[in-house]
């Protein structure tokens, strides 16, 4: 079992082989931003050079920022030093270069370096060590790092997408890829597994999960890469968010009677309830700041989206369409809140502002529900029905270029994005 988990969390080694002086070469948040022309030869060296140079154009091309230039129209060639007059004439801002070779203990060694062809200079140019196997968490590091030098934000390829897959025998809880690759299954015992949440620094994972006829609150550690009870009580207990500061998990539990919101702290234990409501008050999830709380109760006799301040005071509905809403989550800005709600019979994502502003619909086909913002809110994934069976998507934060990522042969569900 350990082994199963050491895949996921191995961090690449990165050697700062050396660096350019920091620019912001494209400004991400600007309205009327240009999609940067760039080029990513093959890397020579080794036969998974390949692999690593394809991966790296798949990444930076998914994020919409960049607008990759063909290989057969390449005029120089993945080996030949660069000169700017070769990519000139085909409008090319920069210009990915990168070789593989294998480091004396037998593990990859790639030396990657990013020019600029209007400058003429290396923007970036880094060293990076890795195992063999870990091949393609390579390349994902490596267009972390382009994307970084380029933008100045933080990439999200490394990051992973935790999910359900419901069959035969139950739950399973499987990890993957951002871009559905890699996948996992981590964790296969619950009769019903409900959607996991990570804790900052990605670490654990928190879950509720059906066994042997009562609801649990189970906590899933990599570091140790062992599963263990967290919460249980008479009742429903369902995982909520865990609070910015790690500290705490937010949860939803019935023990009292109704399903009322609590705050559990992870290492003392102690439990401490924010609403005391007859109704039905479940999925909390935190603004990124620590000062409110977002959740869902049926005090309006649909259930609906509010927020409240951590002590359950200043409530605040901010969903009033649709008869059922659910699922909020903040974004990593603390700007937006995506939720589901019902629309003629079926469940689309929205996105609202924290004060119930600027309601807008990103899905249209299908069900659509259980949203989750990538770790830099530009994108989201979430479970959908329009292929006939539940699968795990991603879409742009705008609702643009909607797509699956798990295997149709799967019913995968409840998807949570890394932070």
């Amino acid at each position: 079992m350990r082994k199963m988990f050491v895949g996921f969390v191995f961090l690449t080694t990165v050697l700062f082989y050396a660096s350019a002086d920091a620019r912001l070469y494209v400004d991400i948040t600007s309205p009327g931003m240009r999609k940067m022309p760039v080029a990513v030869q093959d890397f020579p060296g080794l036969v998974e050079g390949k692999e690593v140079s394809d991966t790296v154009e798949s990444d930076l091309g998914f994020t919409g920022v960049f607008t990759m230039l063909d290989k057969a129209r390449q005029v120089e060639g993945p080996g030949a030093p660069f000169s700017p007059n070769n990519w000139r004439p085909l409008g090319v801002d920069a210009v990915v270069k990168g070789t593989l070779e294998t480091s004396p203990n037998g593990e990859i060694s790639a030396t990657v370096t990013v020019y600029d062809v209007s400058e003429s200079n290396a923007m970036m140019k880094k060293k990076y060590v890795t195992r063999k196997d870990l091949i393609r968490p390579l390349a994902h590091r490596i267009a972390d790092d382009i994307y970084e030098a380029i933008t100045g934000q933080k990439g999200i390829f490394s990051s992973k997408i935790a999910f359900v897959a419901q069959g035969s025998e139950g739950g399973s809880i499987y990890l993957m890829d951002y871009d559905g690759q890699r996948m996992k299954r981590i964790v296969s015992r619950g009769s019903i597994t409900m959607k996991p949440h990570w804790a900052p620094g990605g670490k654990k994972l928190a879950y509720s999960s059906l066994r042997n006829g009562k609801w649990a609150i189970f906590m899933l550690d990599f570091d140790s890469a062992a599963e263990s009870v967290f919460f249980s009580s008479s009742g429903t207990n369902l995982a909520g968010d865990f609070t910015p500061d790690g500290k705490y998990l937010l949860l939803s539990s019935s023990s009292k009677g109704s399903p009322d919101i609590y705050m559990l702290h992870l290492t003392t234990k102690v439990l401490s309830r924010i609403t005391y409501s007859d109704g039905i008050e479940v999925s909390p999830s935190p603004s990124p700041d620590g000062s409110r709380i977002a959740f869902v109760s049926d005090k309006s006799t649909t259930p609906q989206i509010y927020t409240m301040s951590f002590d359950g005071s200043d409530v605040r509905r901010i969903s009033y369409e649709g008869n059922y809403s659910t699922s909020p989550e903040w974004s990593p800005a603390g700007d937006k809140i995506v939720f589901a709600s019902m629309r003629g019979g079926q469940f689309q994502v929205f996105t609202v502002n924290p004060d119930g502003s600027s309601m807008t619909q990103l899905t249209q086909e299908g069900t659509n529900d259980e949203p989750s913002f990538s770790p830099d809110g530009r994108y989201i994934t979430f479970t959908s029905t329009r292929d006939g069976s539940k699968g795990v998507y991603i879409m742009n934060s705008d609702g643009q270029q909607q797509r699956r990522i798990t295997p149709r042969n799967i019913r995968a569900f409840g998807p949570s994005w890394s932070h």
